[in-house]
């Protein structure tokens, strides 16, 4: 069986102010190489089944290859990508223009601009110093604490009446 020439694989993107998330969805992906260029650009190549798949993306800006990640998984390779100067891009790519069919918002991971600071992975999760703090001091209820979660009477469903004519015929 012969390896047909290659294709591009469906990619998704989502960002913060500091990095870039790029998804790479190749399913039983083998031998998926990934450099990252400090200039922003992002190539990709792996094979699946038959067929070979390659895609050079120019991205918006610069980034910072050191601190970037790649991880492999059964069905995607994942990327995040550290921008080089922490600011929101208008558009993944350099040029401008609708971006390739095969390049997608990836809509689980997108935050917006205004949002960002809103919105915390637990990873980043800060308590701000509580980290010493006795939550067992806390009441968080129990048997005898106060509960709104008292039982309501059944009532029987109300009869629906049909409103009386109140037009009545002059003679």
């Amino acid at each position: 069986m012969s390896v047909t020439s290659s294709r591009h694989p469906e990619i998704v993107w989502a960002q913060r102010s500091d990095k870039v998330f790029l998804t790479v969805e190749l399913p039983d992906a083998k031998n998926p190489e990934v450099k990252i260029d400090p200039e922003g650009k992002f190539i990709f190549s792996a094979s699946a089944g038959i067929h070979v798949y390659e895609v050079v993306l120019e991205l918006f800006g610069k980034v910072n290859p050191e601190t970037s990640t790649i991880t492999v998984g059964p069905r995607h390779i994942f990327s995040v990508i550290q921008k080089d100067e922490k600011k929101w891009w208008s558009r993944l790519l350099k040029s401008e223009g609708k971006p390739p069919p095969y390049v997608k918002v990836d809509w689980n991971k997108w935050v917006d601009e205004d949002e960002e600071s809103e919105t915390s992975n637990f990873n980043d999760f800060n308590l701000g110093g509580m980290d010493d703090y006795d939550t067992s001091k806390f009441e968080l209820g129990g048997a005898d604490a106060d509960s709104d979660d008292e039982e309501i009477p059944e009532s029987e469903p109300e009869s629906i009446s049909q409103p009386e004519n109140t037009h009545e015929k002059s003679a």
